[in-house]
């Protein structure tokens, strides 16, 4: 059977058990603070799990797209080095929520495995915990398997948590045993050969999941209300084992990327000494797809790091196979063609992924050739100090800031007859895990805390808010701190801050009490109001009045409405590949970023304005429905990055221009909108570039402002608007000109001096030393100086200074001689030197140039110079 068969069946077999098919959630979970990448099936169910939120379906099934590179799930050192562990994975897994428990979720496992998938039944077998009785009498009792092979283990293997505290419970685990020929030997070194003894003969294939205690803060295990299911299963894996495969890289998720590979490289995979490379190439571009298909971008933390390090990661594996030019990007389609059937955001996104690739992949090649000029001055530093030992924190460095892998560092060092302090490294790799496993720990407070005051029971936080901003609701519970007030209401038209979108502001009145809501949020399916804190709050009535600011509300809809059209534009003036990454919609402003990658021409800017403003004259009605997710997709409605949707999904269009899935607010008809401004254009991350703008009143004073500017240029160059560009032209050719004759005087007059500056001449530690300060004069001009120099004086280190409008201008110049007697070095000196006026530079060790911020440290960056020559 074929990767699609076998994940179709999977999902049709719990279809026929009445589970609901819920899509993977995006990889990128830019919803979920507390987690860099979506690691497991279950990420998207939390809030029901922590008691926030509930679904309309009590059984849910789906193959879920994660990515585990962090934390207690980082294995990246094993990838590609044996046939099973991965960056980028799917999950098969099955859902009960309240609903059935173990028995069913025990023998159905057993029918797919047994019945539909034909698994060995004298291969499996079923692990559980310790005091788990139950399950161990279920799986002997609805089952067939031998009862031999139902074995107990500890917390270590058979407790599942989500975090230090909340929901956790017992797990059962499904093992195959793959036979002796897949026995690694390893048990020899005082593991062992079975079930949970870290031999690959013996592999999980799927975890079920019990989930039935709260661990509070204390520790203690807690009874929950309600129990659920959480079901996981390793699809590579299971491939692997379906299609009789002796590695999940040899199954036909894998097979297709990594003969793109060899056809790129010129090698064939079998016959290959660096099959590794393949694997972790092939794994990577997987990992590297999905997350950019979801809307991560490589960039210098969280997330974003991980990414650029696995992309730099691949890319040196390339090297190994010869591979010195950009080539990762070009796997992109071979990607999209095996795994685009099951996502089609894959298809949606191919040319945006592989831009994005082809630029870091360029940017990389370049950050490589400075990596290794950072070692070749660690070796020269060693050589010098007669030393043979790199220093933990240089492999360290390079490795985190170059993306260096270790092997590499080695390799250079063991070509230069050096060695590195691996112990040092080690103790800071551990350093940064134990930072990332402190980042990607979460707690969790459920609404039914403690802390929270309840005033009523029931459900809450129905939003009315699309029809109404003021309406008598009751307060359901409310939470005091020392800074603000939470309250839950039964009904609210507070909208909560979610697609972009700002939460309201507005009042709650209880009687005689008025609270000011600064903010809406949410907290799983909750709407929390924060309000400002009041002494003494303690409310004698659930009553109050709830009411939203409506300008702002009413501005605030205005620049959504513009943003849904601004995102049509952008892709009818740029093409499809424009994508939605990230936006904000307030009151007074808009800010929307998508993926391009290039600056956009003033005549685009234009035309993407003029595009806007046509549909906001044309007045065009909204038109806003509920239907199915895929239905409204097979229509064209645009699904955001990062948005997880549900089987109904509200559309908002303006017909026949845009269509998006959008749960915000928004005006009736884009004639409301008034008028709309670009005012700014920029570049934010590689391939991605940032609008701002602005909509109603503020375009309109925004436009009556800039007529006013105009005026007063027309005024101050006794001009007419339509000759005022064609006269700043004219006067800034003539600034030129006078710029150019002012150099040349400036440049005769130093060539005159020259003997002159000569003389100024000191001795410093026995080298000649010249400090020559001036103003006006350029730094071409001090570099042409400085060659007079080195012309007329065999042995000299000269630092000229120019303070030009509220800039300094530094030229470092040294002699041959000097560099290579007493290992002085221009740029290294002129960084020193700048860094004294509030600036930077560099440059080779014989020139170097730079330039100062703050002209009241010219005299104090002479000083600076002087004191380093005396070093040397």
């Amino acid at each position: 059977m074929t990767s699609q068969e076998i994940r179709q069946q999977f999902l049709d077999f719990f279809k026929s058990k009445d589970h609901t098919f819920v899509p993977s959630s995006p990889v990128v979970p830019l919803d979920d603070p507390t987690l860099l990448f979506t690691n497991a099936g279950m990420n998207q169910f939390k809030d029901i799990f922590l008691e926030k939120g509930t679904r309309k379906y009590k059984r849910a099934a789906n193959s879920q797209k994660c990515i585990r590179v962090s934390g207690k799930h980082n294995d990246l050192e094993e990838v590609g080095h044996d046939t099973y562990h991965h960056t980028f994975f799917e999950m098969l897994g099955n859902w009960s929520f309240g609903d059935y428990y173990k028995k069913e979720a025990i023998q159905w496992a057993w029918e797919l495995f047994t019945e539909i998938w034909k698994l060995p039944k004298d291969k499996l077998y079923a692990t559980v915990y310790k005091t788990d009785d139950e399950a161990e009498q279920l799986w002997k009792q609805v089952t067939d398997i031998n009862p031999n092979h139902v074995l107990k283990f500890d917390e270590k293997d058979n407790f599942w948590e989500m975090g230090a505290t909340g929901p956790c419970g017992p797990c059962s685990e499904i093992h195959i045993d793959l036979g002796p020929k897949f026995c690694n030997g390893k048990h020899k070194d005082g593991t062992e050969c079975f079930v949970n003894g870290g031999c690959p003969r013996y592999i999980e294939l799927w975890n079920l999941v019990f989930i039935q205690y709260n661990r509070d803060e204390n520790g203690d295990l807690h009874p929950l209300p309600k129990k659920h299911v959480d079901t996981g299963a390793g699809f590579e894996r299971i491939l692997s084992v379906l299609q009789n495969k002796t590695s999940n890289y040899d199954t036909d998720v894998f097979v297709p990327i990594i003969e793109h590979i060899a056809r790129i490289c010129g090698q064939d995979y079998n016959q290959s000494k660096e099959q590794v490379a393949y694997r972790v190439i092939a794994d990577h571009v997987r990992m590297l797809t999905f997350s950019i298909a979801d809307g991560g971008l490589p960039s210098n933390d969280g997330r974003g790091y991980v990414m650029r390090r696995i992309l730099r990661r691949a890319a040196r594996y390339g090297r190994k196979l010869n591979m010195h030019e950009p080539f990762i990007y070009k796997l992109v389609t071979t990607v999209v063609n095996v795994m685009g059937n099951a996502y089609p955001e894959l298809i949606d996104r191919a040319e945006h992924v592989t831009a994005v690739i082809r630029a870091e992949e360029e940017h990389f090649n370049r950050t490589l050739d400075r990596g290794l000029e950072i070692f070749d001055k660690i070796k020269t530093t060693l050589r010098d100090k007669k030393k043979k030992v790199i220093a933990g924190e240089d492999v360290f460095r390079l490795y985190d800031t170059y993306g260096f892998p270790v092997d590499l560092t080695r390799i250079l060092a063991e070509e230069n007859g050096l060695t590195l302090d691996i112990l040092e490294f080690e103790k800071l790799m551990e350093k940064q895990r134990e930072r990332a496993r402190a980042a990607s720990k979460f707690g969790s407070q459920s609404l039914d805390s403690d802390n929270w005051i309840i005033m009523n029971e029931g459900d809450d936080s129905s939003f009315v808010g699309y029809e109404e901003l003021a309406i008598e609701t009751y307060i359901m519970r409310y939470h005091v701190d020392d800074k603000k007030i939470r309250i839950v209401l039964k009904d609210t038209p507070f909208y909560a801050e979610s697609g972009g979108q700002v939460g309201d502001r507005g009042t709650l009145i209880l009687d005689d009490i008025q609270l000011e809501v600064v903010d809406t949020q949410k907290d799983g399916d909750h709407i929390i109001h924060i309000c400002n804190k009041m002494a003494d709050f303690n409310p004698r009535t659930d009553k109050v009045l709830a009411e939203v600011v409506s300008f702002e509300r009413q501005d605030t809809q205005k620049n959504h409405t513009a943003t849904h059209l601004l995102h049509a534009a952008l892709k009818s003036v740029l093409g499809n590949h424009v994508n939605q990454a990230g936006s904000l919609v307030e009151s007074d402003r808009l800010r929307f970023d998508f993926t391009h990658f290039e600056k956009i021409s003033a005549k685009e800017l234009r035309e993407i304005e003029t595009i806007v403003n046509h549909k906001i004259q044309q007045n065009i009605p909204l038109e806003i429905a509920h239907e199915k997710y895929t239905e409204a997709r097979e229509k064209g409605a645009m699904a955001l990055f990062g948005e997880k949707y549900g089987d109904i999904v509200r559309t908002v269009q303006v017909p026949g221009f845009s269509l998006e899935l959008c749960g915000g607010t928004h005006v009736r008809a884009t004639g409301e909108i008034g008028i709309f401004v670009i005012t700014s254009e920029s570049g934010i991350a590689s391939g991605v570039r940032r609008i701002e703008a602005i909509t109603g009143t503020r375009a309109v004073e925004y436009a009556l402002n800039a007529h006013d500017t105009l005026l007063s240029l027309n005024e101050l160059l006794n001009s007419q608007s339509d000759q005022l560009i064609k006269k700043v032209k004219i006067l800034q050719e003539e600034k030129r000109k006078l710029e150019k004759e002012i150099a040349k005087s400036a440049s005769s007059k130093l060539t005159s001096d020259i003997n002159s500056i000569l003389a100024q001449t000191e001795m410093i530690n026995g080298i000649t030393t010249l400090t020559y300060k001036t103003e006006n004069v350029q730094a071409n001009q001090l570099k042409e100086l400085s060659d007079q120099i080195r012309d007329k004086v065999k042995s000299i280190a000269a630092l000229l200074l120019s303070q030009t409008d509220d800039k300094i201008n530094f030229v470092c110049m040294v002699t041959d001689d000097l560099v290579e007697d007493k290992q002085l070095n221009a740029g290294n000196i002129v960084r020193e030197v700048a860094k004294v006026a509030g600036g930077g530079g560099g440059g080779r060790p014989n020139f170097a140039t730079a330039g100062g911020k703050d002209i009241s440290k010219i005299d104090a960056s002479i000083e600076k110079f002087k004191e380093v020559l005396k070093k040397f």
